[in-house]
C-alpha cells in the first residue's frame, strides 16, 4: 500500500469523526455567515445560544441537518487532499533531493514547496468536491421558523424576515439536488467556485505553519518522535492562523452558496463572487465579513486538531500493522 493511499485513508477517517464532534457548530457558523440583515435580533446571539435556540425551536435533528452529505463530503475532501499532498509531497522531496546531489541545497523542502504543495492539492479538491459543499451549505442554512409570538399570541409571518428556507420538512439531499439544479443547471454546483479556489491558501497557510512547527520541535528534540497531544496542539495553532487570515471568503462562499432570495430585494441576490462583496460592503459594512467568526475558529481550531491526531494516529497503525505483516510472512517464508 502506498504512502499516499495510506495518507488519504487515514485523512479521511480523521476528517470524519473531527466533523461528528464538530458537526453543531459547523451548522450554526453557516447560518450566521448567510444572515444577510444586520437588524437581526439572532445576529448579536453568540454560539451557545444559537444552538440552543434552534434545539427550542426546531428540534435537536436541525443541528444535523445534512449531516449525511457533509459527512461524504469530509471523507472525499481530506482524502483527495491528503493522497494527492502525499503525491505533489513525494514529487517535491524527490526534487530537493536532486538539488542536494547537485550541491545547491541541503535536501529538505522549503517553506515555498510546501505552500505550492499544499495549494496544488487544494485546487484538485476544490474542483472535484465543490459540489458537495453547496448541497451541505444549502441543508445547514434551511431553517424550521417557529412562527408563534408569545408576546403577541399569534402567528406571525417571517418568510420575509430570513434569507434561509422556511419551509415544511423534509428538505433532504434529493430535494436540494433538484432544487439546485433547476436554479442553475450544472452550473449551481460550482458556486462559490472562485472563493473556493482562492480559500486553498487557507490549508496552504494550515500545513506550511503545521509542518514548520513541527519540524522545529523534531530538530530540538533531534527525535522524529512526537506525542499525539502535540499533534493535536500544533494543528489547532496552525488552523488558528489561518482561519484568522481567509474567513472573509469563506463569508462570501456561504453566500454564494445558500439559497438566493428572489423576492425582490436585489441587496440580498448575488450574481457572482465579486456583486456579493460590493453588496456586502455597502449595505452591511466591513463587520459582514466577519460574521460568526468566534464560532468558525472554535469549530475549525477543534476539527484541524482532531484530524492532524486521528490521521497520525491511523498513519502509525497502518504502518505498524503493514510491518508486524511483513515480518509474519518473512518469519513463514521457507527457507
Amino acid at each position: 500500500m502506498s504512502d499516499a493511499l495510506i495518507n488519504g485513508l487515514a485523512g479521511a477517517g480523521g476528517g470524519i469523526i473531527a466533523q461528528l464532534i464538530t458537526y453543531p457548530l459547523s451548522t450554526v457558523n453557516t447560518r450566521q455567515q448567510t444572515e444577510r440583515d444586520p437588524k437581526r435580533e439572532t445576529s448579536s446571539q453568540g454560539a451557545l445560544d444559537r444552538m440552543c435556540k434552534v434545539v427550542k425551536e426546531e428540534g435537536w435533528e436541525r443541528l444535523y441537518g445534512g449531516l449525511m452529505p457533509s459527512l461524504v463530503g469530509t471523507a472525499a475532501s481530506q482524502g483527495v487532499y491528503y493522497y494527492f499532498y502525499q503525491i505533489f509531497r513525494n514529487m517535491a522531496e524527490a526534487a530537493a533531493l536532486q538539488k542536494k546531489e547537485l550541491g545547491v541545497s541541503d535536501g529538505s523542502v522549503g517553506m515555498l514547496s510546501s505552500l505550492l504543495t499544499a495549494a496544488s492539492s487544494g485546487c484538485v479538491n476544490v474542483l472535484l468536491t465543490n459540489p458537495i459543499w453547496v448541497v451541505v451549505t444549502r441543508m445547514q442554512a434551511h431553517r424550521k421558523e417557529s412562527n408563534y409570538a408569545p408576546d403577541q399570541g399569534l402567528l406571525v409571518a417571517t418568510e420575509q424576515e430570513t434569507i434561509s428556507a422556511v419551509e415544511p420538512l423534509p428538505y433532504g439531499t434529493s430535494r436540494v439536488i433538484q432544487e439546485i439544479f433547476d436554479e442553475a443547471g450544472i452550473r449551481g454546483f460550482w458556486k462559490g467556485v472562485l472563493p473556493s479556489l482562492i480559500m486553498v491558501s487557507n490549508p496552504s497557510i494550515q500545513f506550511m505553519l503545521y509542518e514548520a512547527m513541527l519540524s522545529k520541535l523534531r530538530k530540538r528534540r533531534n527525535s522524529n518522535r512526537v506525542t499525539a497531544l502535540e499533534i493535536f496542539f500544533l494543528g489547532a495553532l496552525a488552523k488558528l492562523g489561518a482561519t484568522v487570515v481567509t474567513y472573509p471568503l469563506l463569508v462570501v462562499k456561504a453566500r454564494l452558496q445558500a439559497r438566493q432570495d428572489k423576492t425582490g430585494d436585489r441587496r440580498h441576490h448575488y450574481k457572482g463572487t465579486k456583486d456579493a462583496i460590493i453588496k456586502m460592503i455597502r449595505y452591511e459594512g466591513l463587520n459582514g465579513f466577519y460574521k460568526g467568526m468566534g464560532t468558525k475558529i472554535v469549530q475549525s481550531v477543534l476539527a484541524a486538531a482532531v484530524i492532524f491526531t486521528m490521521k497520525e494516529e491511523l498513519v502509525r497503525g497502518v504502518h505498524f500493522l503493514l510491518a508486524k505483516q511483513a515480518a509474519k510472512t518473512v518469519k513463514l517464508k521457507p527457507v
